[in-house]
């Protein structure tokens, strides 16, 4: 059945311009797909779990061929019901402001949880690796305060989107919608960038 996820990666609640245009996306979304269900992962909720050493060591007990045990297993138990409810949908809208030229740390730790061997990805030692969730899309919400397309390096740099796109590529998904507000705090003219954003993200969400 076709669902969509929505991974929501600020913890700015309604502050969050991020989130803001999610919900222009999504609204617009339901109005035309109003039998597709919707589930939001908030990734600041508590849920995510932590990827330490023993699901590192499930991990490359699955790389190896073989089964993780003891603490291990119940470490890749909470990983492999995180991906499950991640592979459940077959459309996503990852909400992703800047931080520190990069993505906030949470969304990393969830990049970090799924992305598990049989599960997202396959690997051969001749070819390299596989992305096993080709056939589904995502749109992505990019957003920054100060850096901004045209601006110098004084205004940072863009690790953010480079590192997500290529990680959805990875992954094996190819169609992907980008919708970007640039930037979202010191622009003269913000409100237009504002207006032109919410825009983009309500038609997207029509066409979804």
């Amino acid at each position: 059945m076709s669902a969509l996820l929505h991974v929501a990666a600020s913890p700015r609640g309604a502050a969050s311009e991020s989130r803001a245009l999610a919900a222009t996306f999504l609204d617009a979304f339901t109005e035309t797909h109003p039998d597709v269900p919707v589930d939001t992962f908030d990734l600041w909720d508590g849920t995510l779990p932590q990827f330490g050493p023993a699901a590192t060591a499930g991990k490359m007990a699955i790389f190896a061929g073989g089964q993780p045990e003891g603490e291990s297993a119940e470490a890749w138990r909470a990983v492999e019901a995180t991906f499950r409810r991640f592979d459940a949908a077959d459309r996503y809208l990852f909400s992703v402001p800047m931080w520190n030229a990069g993505v906030p740390y949470v969304l990393k730790q969830f990049i970090d949880v799924v992305s598990q061997p049989g599960l997202l990805f396959g690997f051969d030692p001749a070819t390299g690796y596989r992305g096993l969730l080709s056939g589904k899309k995502a749109a992505v919400v990019y957003t920054s305060a100060v850096h901004g397309p045209g601006r110098g390096p004084a205004f940072g740099s863009d690790f953010q989107s480079t590192f997500f796109a290529d990680w959805l590529r990875w992954a094996g998904i190819e169609d992907v919608t980008e919708i970007h507000l640039r930037p979202d705090l010191v622009a003269d003219d913000v409100d237009v960038r504002r207006a032109l954003a919410h825009a983009q993200a309500r038609d997207a969400g029509k066409t979804f």
